[in-house]
């Protein structure tokens, strides 16, 4: 578990945290123990998320195990320049579903003074790098993987896979509409995706030259 560091000796700098993993692993979770545990410090928290994520609440980050958090909703990265200023500890959740320049934003933020703390998916239903995350992820001080349990086989999960057909790289979900797999499970199911998406081709082929 992430323990908090000691204040940085130069207090003109802060620092970066992300905490990152597939579905259902608890990243909004421990995104949200870490600022409670700023706020019993006295500290100035804020927290952000991305607008188009209305999945549980407008104006607040919620966990599957509905913890919540108050939060405001972002239309972009640029805003929070602004949006940030007076607090000491900074939240984003969702952080995958930023635009690029959300970089450049969290280290004008830590390099003015302020911890932030990072929750998002470290790669999308294909398991390709999600986003900004390895950009976040690179520049972060800390970096906390976090796992979820494979729906089929038991083990750690690292993969968030799509049962719904949609194959756009974005569709906001829960447990209809997404598994947590651990590799091996991952591999077989996109196996299986990818054999019925080349089946489904093939008929529509045979049909139109019929």
């Amino acid at each position: 578990m992430f323990l908090e560091q000691a204040p940085n000796n130069d207090a003109s700098y802060g620092w970066i945290e992300v905490i990152c993993g597939s579905m259902f692993s608890g990243k909004t979770e421990e995104l949200i123990r870490r600022l409670k545990r700023a706020e019993l410090a006295q500290q100035k928290v804020a927290v952000f998320k991305p607008s188009m994520d209305q999945r549980y609440a407008q104006n607040n980050v919620v966990s599957h195990d509905s913890n919540e958090f108050e939060a405001l909703a972002v239309n972009n990265a640029h805003e929070l320049l602004t949006r940030a200023q007076g607090y000491e500890v900074i939240g984003l959740d969702e952080a995958q579903f930023f635009d690029s320049e959300i970089v450049a934003v969290c280290n004008t933020l830590a390099n003015e003074g302020m911890r932030v703390i990072i929750a998002g998916l470290d790669m999308d239903f294909k398991g390709v790098p999600f986003g900004p995350m390895p950009q976040l992820m690179a520049t972060a001080e800390y970096v906390t993987k976090v796992h979820a349990i494979c729906s089929q086989t038991g083990r750690l999960a690292q993969y968030s896979y799509r049962l719904d057909p949609n194959d756009d790289i974005v569709l906001l979900g829960e447990t209809q509409e997404y598994q947590a797999l651990s590799r091996a499970a991952f591999v077989q199911a996109m196996q299986e995706r990818n054999s019925k998406i080349a089946e489904q081709g093939s008929g529509s082929s045979d049909t139109t030259s019929a």
